[in-house]
């Protein structure tokens, strides 16, 4: 096979601990450098693919990730879009699952894999997770049918032995290697002797589909969580913030809130003069349903809409990609509970 007949894969490093490798002379860590990886993780060599690099330089901490950011990745992926077979990112595990979500909406129409990963360990390290995640990683990016499409034409974190939808994932522990899980999804696939791809499961590949690039992300939102006890005060000075344009509220349970007058008089008030409050519940399986209890009635009743089984990561993006576009308010409400990108449950 010839270099041009190779699968070409786009390794863009944005930070985080898998790019950290350990200088063997003065023990510190430095950041990502493809031959240093090449050089780390000689496994490399052995895949059948052209494999090139992109580094932000500076590499950016996960934790100061930023809408501005998530424009980046997007657009050197909208650039090299006919360039590459398949994209892995390198991502600080920390906000891994929110760019992932931001990504699903901003690249309209992508039928090419976009698969994040990451590591707890440096890749430098000797125990480190990252070279599995890595090579996986690279291995799902390039995967094809039969007829030549992609096998996962959708955007994906890989970590620790899973492929999950990106728009369905949020970070579960800080200290493990099994660090991400998709409770309200399907994996879809398990990488173990083999990789075993749950093809139900993944977006299905539309011929003809042309990528459209939407960078603008509004942040004028924010997530806000119910808590026993919670003082009335507080809550009206949040909702009635004129900057403020969106709410992910995170409720108990099936999407319910306290019977509390006064907090249904403030939402009520909030979304009559335009605010969008997004109803997500704050427990990690599970859906949204306001009309099973009076307690999430109400909500229902005060112009709040139902997040269903949408994680805080993509409620968040997604309606920061809404808002971004400008829609009336009314539109961007029907968007909320609408499936854009695979990241909600639509039931008829």
């Amino acid at each position: 096979m010839s270099q041009k007949d190779k699968n070409s894969i786009l390794i863009i490093y944005t930070g985080g601990t898998i790019g950290m490798i350990r200088n063997s002379m003065t023990g510190a860590l430095e950041s990502f450098d493809f031959d240093h990886l090449i050089r780390h993780v000689p496994e490399l060599r052995q895949f059948n693919l052209n494999i090139s690099s992109r580094a932000f330089n500076p590499p950016i901490d996960s934790s100061d990730m930023t809408p501005e950011f998530w424009g980046r990745i997007a657009e050197v992926i909208y650039t090299n879009y006919d360039k590459f077979d398949g994209f892995v990112i390198l991502h600080g595990t920390d906000t891994m699952a929110f760019t992932a979500s931001a990504l699903s909406f901003m690249l309209e129409g992508l039928m090419k894999p976009v698969i994040l990963t990451g590591s707890q360990l440096p890749i430098g390290v000797l125990r480190t997770d990252g070279k599995e995640n890595l090579l996986t990683a690279i291995e799902i990016a390039a995967a094809k049918h039969c007829d030549g499409t992609p096998v996962v034409p959708e955007v994906c974190i890989y970590f620790h032995h899973k492929l999950m939808r990106g728009n369905r994932c949020t970070k579960t522990s800080a200290d493990s290697f099994d660090a991400f899980n998709s409770n309200n999804y399907p994996n879809l696939a398990e990488a173990g002797l083999e990789i075993k791809y749950n093809h139900a499961m993944i977006r299905p590949y539309v011929h003809n589909s042309v990528l459209a690039l939407h960078k603008k992300m509004s942040s004028d939102i924010i997530i806000f969580s119910l808590f026993p006890g919670i003082q009335p005060r507080i809550v009206q000075n949040m909702l009635t913030g004129n900057e403020l344009k969106g709410i992910i509220f995170r409720t108990f349970g099936a999407g319910n809130a306290p019977q509390e007058q006064w907090l249904v008089d403030a939402l009520s008030e909030a979304t009559d003069r335009g605010k969008i409050i997004v109803n997500v519940t704050q427990c990690s399986t599970g859906s949204v349903k306001m009309n099973l209890y009076e307690t999430g009635l109400q909500l229902l009743e005060a112009g709040i809409v139902s997040g269903k089984d949408m994680t805080v990561e993509a409620a968040l993006t997604k309606m920061m990609y809404l808002l971004g576009k400008e829609l009336p308010i009314e539109e961007i409400r029907r968007m909320m509970k609408h499936n854009i990108a695979g990241e909600i449950t639509v039931t008829k």
